[in-house]
């Protein structure tokens, strides 16, 4: 549930990038604008997944090589997923902006549709691009860190609670016969 939750959360990055290419350019909230919303939502969905993926594989090489995996190995972790995750990110953003800016400038038929389309997905996509790979691995860190904080208190509460158990004089007196 958490996953998805982080997920979702990269939906906000780009619609404030959307909702100020809209007011900068004087388009109202039209049918048109909600179309190049909703398909910037599953672009923002889609990188969401993907960088989630990369932050998860980074993070499980970092536990299978550390015998005590602390706070510096998560970091670590995330700096290399975010990190990989850069270059596809830019494509993404590359692609979508060399795309539609061009639709942004014709003067052609349809253009004022296409323009309303346009305009929300350049907008949130740069905005996502900045904001993604900034403020998301923030997130997955506070979210890694209290599952981290919650295995070792699990943890401590087992060794404390095997120790004391070895330590009554029942179990001392089962160890000496």
């Amino acid at each position: 549930m958490a996953k998805v939750l982080i997920i979702i959360l990269a939906v906000p990055f780009s619609i404030v990038g959307a909702i100020w290419a809209v007011i900068a350019l004087g388009y109202s909230m039209s049918v048109a604008v909600w179309v190049g919303i909703i398909a910037l939502f599953g672009i923002d969905a889609e990188t969401g997944v993907f960088m989630l993926l990369y932050l998860d594989l980074a993070y499980e090489k970092a536990k299978q090589e550390h015998h005590w995996f602390a706070r510096d190995h998560l970091y670590e972790a995330i700096v290399e997923g975010a990190a990989k995750r850069l270059r596809p990110k830019f494509m993404t953003f590359a692609t979508v902006t060399i795309g539609l800016v061009p639709i942004l400038w014709s003067t052609g038929t349809g253009s004022e549709i296409m323009k309303r389309i346009a305009a929300p997905m350049v907008g949130g996509i740069c905005t996502s691009f900045i904001l993604e790979l900034l403020v998301y691995p923030a997130i997955y860190a506070v979210w890694r860190e209290r599952s981290l904080k919650s295995e070792l208190s699990c943890e401590g509460t087992f060794v404390t609670s095997h120790l004391e158990s070895e330590s009554t004089p029942n179990a001392t007196l089962a160890r000496i016969r």
